[in-house]
Order: structure tokens, then sequence, then C-alpha cells
């Protein structure tokens, strides 16, 4: 049976809830039985993240698949590429540092991005392939997860979703935010774990 690392964060800045960990929560109150799922909550935190996933990915698991919140967004973002670059959001561009001097400049996906966004609208669930996961977090994980894996010799093949804001974090929003139903990208992380557990091991 596959095993797979799902991954998402801590709340951060003005967001007193984190849209990835509240779909994390209610895809665990009804897990496929397969592939086999170990759980993490990580903290928005460069140094900390890194340190988190590096004990986890030494695991070797067959896949990692991380979540985290994309405010603004009104689909799912499966991210393709994890950029070598970082910093946060009270940073200005020309303060953004490299996240590691001896990878490359970028890691794209290997899993099947194209056709999980294709599954996934064809079960009603708005979804797009996307080529920029920003310079955060989001991105130093992906980056990270194949940067680590590559290092010590691990066969973990890694993607990261973007889900939107849940209904409930837009409630009090003046401007008509996007949102999208928590047990919606819930849904999408389903469907896409079920495609993990039929895939076949290269």
């Amino acid at each position: 049976m596959p095993r797979v690392l799902l991954t998402a964060f801590e709340p951060y800045d003005r967001w007193k809830a984190n849209a990835s960990w509240l779909a994390l929560v209610h895809l665990t109150q009804s897990l496929p039985e397969e592939p086999q799922i170990t759980t993490r909550l990580y903290p928005v935190d460069f140094s900390e993240m890194k340190d988190r996933l590096a004990a986890d990915l030494s695991s070797n698991f067959d896949y990692a698949l991380h979540l985290g919140q994309a405010p603004g967004s009104s689909r799912i973002q499966l991210e393709a590429i994890g950029l070598n670059i970082g910093g946060s959001s009270s940073q200005s561009p020309d303060q953004f540092r490299t996240l590691t001097d001896d990878g490359p400049v970028a890691y794209r996906s290997e899993l099947p991005l194209a056709d999980w966004a294709v599954k996934l609208r064809r079960a009603g669930i708005p979804t797009q392939v996307s080529y920029y996961a920003g310079t955060y977090l989001c991105n130093a994980t992906l980056y990270w997860s194949h940067y680590l894996a590559e290092r010590m010799s691990l066969s973990t093949l890694a993607a990261f979703i973007h889900v939107p804001l849940d209904i409930s974090q837009v409630v009090n929003e003046p401007h008509g935010t996007a949102a999208l139903p928590v047990a919606v990208s819930a849904n999408a992380v389903r469907l896409i774990l079920e495609e993990l557990a039929s895939r076949p091991k290269s």
C-alpha cells in the first residue's frame, strides 16, 4: 500500500484559521481505505518547517502532498513549480533569498497534475494547474520536498495543493472574498489520494 505524507499549515497573519488544515481535518473524518496516510500540521516559520519536513521525509514516503491556503482564489490550484527563492510578505522582493545555495533554480513536480485537474473538474471541482506557488512557505515546502528527497536519496514524489479560503473564513469579509466550502476542498484531496492509491509504482 502506498504511503503518503499529507501536511497543512497553522494560521498566519490575520487569519484565525488556515483553510489547508480545515480541509485536512474534514478529510480525516472519512479517509479512503488506501493509501496509508500520515498527517502533519506545520508551523508558519521557514526554519522550523524545514526541520520538521526533513524529519518527516526521512521515513521515505511514496508521496508527499502539501496543502496551503490561497486567499483570493476560487479554485484548487495544483502547483507544478517550486522556486529556489523565499521571503515573507513583510519583505520587498529585493530582500528575498535563495532557499538553499547548493540547489537548482527550480524543481517541477513529477506527478500528473494535469490529469488530476481534469479528474477534479469532471467531479465538479474548479481546479487548475498553476506554475507559480508564490515566494513564501508554500513554494518553499514544494521546493524543499524535492531538494531533501534528492539529497537523502528518497523515492518520495511531491506535490503542493493550494486550496481557497473556506466559507467560514470570509463571512465577515467586506468585499466578497472568494471562497470554496471546505468539504469541496477535502473532496479534491480525497480524489487525488484515490489516484495515488491506484497509481502503479515506477
